[in-house]
Parts: C-alpha cells; structure tokens; sequence
C-alpha cells in the first residue's frame, strides 16, 4: 500500500460518494492526492484521516464552508467553533419541532390559524344553531380579520363573544346568514334590514366594527375585502348589507 489507495477505495473506506470526495476537492478541504505512475490520483493515510474529519464534521452540520477554518483552528478555538455549530443545531431542530407541530394541527384543517381564543368562539357556535356553514364562513372571515387587521383581531373577537351572549342578537344574526341565501331582489331583504337596523340602534356594542383599519392608508381596500366575504355563496348579503349601512348612516351613526 506504498502507492496509496484509488480515490473509489477511499470512498469506500471513508463511507461517502466518490462525487462527494470530488466536492471536497473543489472546496478545498482535502488536498488532491499525487497521482501514480498511470495518471490515477493515489489516497495516503493522511488524505483518509482528512477525508474521515471533514465527512465527521460535515455529517454533524458543520457547514461546509466553515469545516476547514474548524480543522486548522487550535483546540481553542475548534471546541468553540463546535459550541457555536450547536447551538445551530438546536435551533434548527426547534425550528422543525415546530414545523412538524404545525404539520400536525394542519391535520385537523385550517384551525392552525387562528388563536385559541378564536377556535373557542368558532366551537361554541353549533350549540347556539349555527349551520356547519355558518361556521366555516365565521371560521374564514376570522382567519382574514387576522390576515388583514392583526392588531384588531382581540377586540373584533370580544365584540363577537358579547354578541353571542345576547340571545335575541344570535337570532338575529341567524337570520341574515339565512338571508344571504334569499335572491338580492327578495323583498324579505327590506324588511330584515330595518329590523336590524334598529336591533343595532337599540343596541350600538351589538354591531361588530373593524375601527382598526380607520388608521391605516389601505383601510378602505381591507375593509372592502372584510365585508365582502361571502357573498359569492350568500347572494343576499351585499344588499342586506348595503341597506343595513345606509339606515344606520341615516340614522346618524358613524360607518367605515
């Protein structure tokens, strides 16, 4: 073994591809070998001992581009640059703790995005005779009211929690839900829209408002987009809407 070993057996030896030890080369962590009398690049024990560091090392997450200062470092420095590597480490694996944590709340839908506080709301709203897709489209416009007005979302969410605590305004919210179902032109619409109108007038904490987006320079665009939701599925909505707000305006009330 005077003339080394071929670069295939140092692979072997050292438990890597010869592909790897070629990138090791083009990185400069181990030298390239002399070559033998037929062209072929021969591996001493030295360039083994090498190769075997700089696989340990990379295999321990030590980045590339830092292995070799670590292996030329004095034992100092080596034994901090390794304290540093895991502490790296570390927050790598918290990083994907918390991403297989997501991964497994995801299983159970889109609950992962909304607060506790939130999904408490959202679970209480089947008791009080709200339809599965009342929920659902609670459960979207509260993940939007997060997207679109983070700093809100703890106030909209105590306005929602008094409402629900007042029976005849859960009624009432019953109804127009039911309403966006009714055909825009549905005369029923008129009348609902006075009826709450007053429900809210009576009642002015009962009427859920994004105050939130009145400092924001894009708040008319985030307000749109709020109120909106829905409406593709509940056809009634945007006149059931729009008349409830112009009563209320009427009425001296102040509406974004």
């Amino acid at each position: 073994m005077t003339e080394g070993i071929t670069i295939g057996q140092a692979a072997a030896f050292a438990g890597v591809t010869v592909k790897t030890i070629r990138h090791y080369h083009k990185h400069g962590l181990i030298a390239e070998p002399r070559r033998d009398t037929s062209g072929y690049r021969r591996y001493g024990t030295a360039d083994l001992l090498r190769l075997v560091q700089v696989r340990t090392l990379a295999g321990a997450g030590v980045p590339l581009a830092e292995v070799g200062t670590v292996l030329d470092a004095d034992p100092d420095t080596f034994a901090a640059a390794l304290v540093d590597v895991e502490q790296s480490l570390t927050g790598r694996i918290d990083e994907l703790i918390a991403r297989r944590e997501t991964l497994r709340r995801l299983a159970h839908g889109d609950r992962v995005l909304l607060p506790e506080r939130a999904l408490a709301l959202l679970d209480r709203m089947p008791a009080l005779g709200f339809t599965a897709d009342d929920v659902t489209t609670a459960r979207e416009g509260l993940i939007l009211v997060r997207a679109l007005m983070p700093e809100g979302l703890d106030d909209y969410l105590s306005q929602i929690e008094h409402g629900l605590d007042d029976p005849r305004h859960v009624a009432m919210i019953k109804l127009t839900w039911a309403a966006g179902n009714w055909a825009p032109d549905d005369p029923r619409i008129e009348e609902l829209a006075d009826e709450m109108a007053s429900h809210f007038l009576a009642d002015p904490s009962l009427l859920p408002t994004l105050t939130g987006l009145r400092n924001r320079e894009d708040g008319a665009a985030r307000h749109d987009l709020l109120t909106r939701h829905g409406e593709d599925r509940r056809p009634g909505w945007t006149r059931l809407t729009a008349l409830i707000q112009e009563r209320m305006r009427s009425a001296g009330v102040s509406i974004p």
